[in-house]
């Protein structure tokens, strides 16, 4: 019993004192910018989480006018779709989810930052006919933790961007 105590504080010593820390552990995005124009409407739902978690890393401004801007972010599509696997009936199986999003980085000069750039999300989704109600909220579900990691990931790729 020593043992594992021993071995479990060692474990724990020896992660902490090299410097571990999970992604995103701080909560910031440390984008490189002071100021940022997002090409989003304000209503869509990808663009109030851009926004959301922007504004939550404390340090960059999001700006009305892209002409104010050091970078602006514009989504050049985004789109999202299921593709149905059916069984040997002919009845529903399983459902894939794709999430797909481009987009680019470029300063107000029109300068690419960030060329156009593809991220492709696919998540797995069973089927049930008793189910169908659970399943299309858990679809739903499944759309909203795709968005949320698409931002991050987006914010992830601008964050190691150098100034032009």
């Amino acid at each position: 019993m020593k043992r594992r105590a021993v071995l479990a504080l060692t474990s724990v010593l020896a992660l902490s004192a090299c410097g571990f820390q999970l992604r995103g552990a701080n909560g910031e995005a440390n984008l490189p910018f002071k100021t940022i124009y997002i090409g989003v409407p304000e209503t869509s739902p990808l663009g109030v989480e851009l926004r959301r978690n922007i504004r939550a890393s404390g340090e960059t401004t999001i700006v009305p006018d892209p002409k104010a801007a050091e970078a602006i972010l514009e989504v050049l599509s985004e789109t999202r779709n299921t593709t149905v696997l059916l069984n040997t009936q002919g009845r529903p199986r399983e459902h894939t989810l794709y999430y797909k999003v481009r987009f680019r980085v470029t300063d107000p000069k029109g300068v690419e930052l960030l060329p156009p750039t593809e991220i492709t999300l696919k998540r797995d989704l069973s089927f049930n006919e008793a189910q169908a109600i659970a399943k299309e909220k858990e679809e739903e579900m499944l759309y909203r933790d795709m968005q949320s990691d698409l931002v991050q990931q987006i914010l992830r790729r601008m964050a190691v961007l150098k100034r032009a």
